[in-house]
């Protein structure tokens, strides 16, 4: 998801087969940004409707967008578009950072795009705030040739290194988080390996978090394996990158992704009641292109070999706020993603993720606005 053209060239230089037809999508799953370790299957858990707490006259807080940190200095008025275009009230900064396989280092603010560096983080926080937007500071690192969520280390002395790294580097932005009052700080994301196996030392650094900042902390989860992780108690809410697989249609209709979030929403309600946490979509959105509901992770990197389609992104949208957004167990979540450059951004022949200038807009515009 994170810088596609980039994402392409990895997904062909790193997978041992190449799709030749995506109709229907294969159910290989190829080494990519988000990827799972098996085909899919997914729970068959019944949705009781008696069971939900579906209030009709609450509705979700977080209405945000995930901004995409641009490479050189944009202006205040970059930001402006999120409240007018899709009536968005959060924006969420990701100053990433990067690893390699098998090294314990963690590298950041050097040699990089200028939004995310301590500077242009600091910038972006100001024009939030000018423009009324609240502010979720999201670090995340970047994996060369794999995924974070494979992310591992063979000896004990190579992850104490690395716990030094990268607590550095999130205090890094905790301090900017006190600093520009940021209202939610992420300690981390996708960490599928890590997360579990180095349950002492993220504890340790929520700790740490907490005795300088004084806002909402969270841990922003693969979505398949959320309920693996092992610190949510130490937090405020239940984070997750949500790329649930839900309808393998073209063009599913709202009632299909509605009824493929059936499948999920179920035990996602039952993890909140069962940690005592709201849920917190720290990322979520769709491809504006054939199989949008399906398997995104498949598409990112063969979009050439699929069709734009504007109306499976919108129904999906659709779907995934007809089913979450009144729900009191969830906060609300943040799109992925917006670009500053909104009059260029997106548009009627874009397949990925931004919604921008595609008919989803006016869908997000509609239900953010409530």
């Amino acid at each position: 998801m994170i810088r596609n053209f980039l994402l392409a060239l990895m997904l062909i230089a790193s997978c041992s087969c190449t799709k030749a037809d995506i109709d229907p999508p294969l159910t290989e799953d190829p080494e990519t940004d988000n990827p799972t370790e098996s085909i899919i299957e997914v729970p068959n858990e019944e949705n009781n409707d008696d069971e939900q707490s579906n209030n009709s006259n609450y509705c979700a807080e977080i209405n945000g967008v995930s901004f995409e940190s641009p490479p050189n200095p944009c202006t205040s008025e970059d930001l402006s578009h999120i409240a007018s275009k899709v009536n968005g009230g959060w924006i969420a900064l990701s100053p990433f950072a990067f690893s390699q396989v098998g090294s314990p280092n963690v590298t950041f603010n050097s040699g990089q795009w200028w939004g995310e560096t301590t500077e242009g983080t600091r910038i972006l926080c100001d024009y939030a705030t000018n423009n009324n937007l609240k502010i979720m500071i999201k670090p995340q690192v970047w994996m060369w040739n794999s995924w974070v969520g494979f992310y591992d280390l063979e000896t004990e002395e190579q992850w104490l290194e690395w716990e030094a790294a990268y607590e550095n580097y999130i205090m890094t932005f905790a301090e900017i988080a006190v600093e520009k009052n940021a209202d939610i700080f992420c300690v981390g994301t996708e960490y599928k390996i890590a997360a579990v196996q180095r349950e002492t030392f993220f504890r340790n650094l929520i700790a740490k978090v907490r005795e300088i900042y004084s806002g909402k902390v969270v841990y922003a989860a693969n979505w398949d394996n959320y309920n693996f992780i092992p610190f949510w108690d130490a937090l405020d809410y239940v984070g997750i990158d949500s790329y649930f697989p839900l309808v393998n249609q073209k063009t599913p209709t709202v009632e299909q992704v509605v009824e493929g979030w059936g499948n999920w929403i179920g035990t996602i309600e039952n993890f909140s009641n069962q940690t005592g946490k709201q849920i917190l979509f720290t990322e979520y959105g769709y491809l504006s292109c054939d199989y949008s509901a399906w398997q995104n992770w498949e598409l990112e990197g063969t979009l050439d070999q699929v069709d734009v389609n504007m109306e499976a992104q919108k129904n999906a949208f659709e779907g995934f706020f007809q089913s979450f957004w009144s729900e009191e167990w969830f906060a609300g979540g943040f799109i992925w993603k917006w670009f500053p450059n909104h009059d260029s951004a997106g548009g009627p022949t874009h397949k990925e993720y931004t919604p921008q200038r595609k008919t989803a807009q006016e869908t997000i515009f509609e239900w953010y606005g409530r």
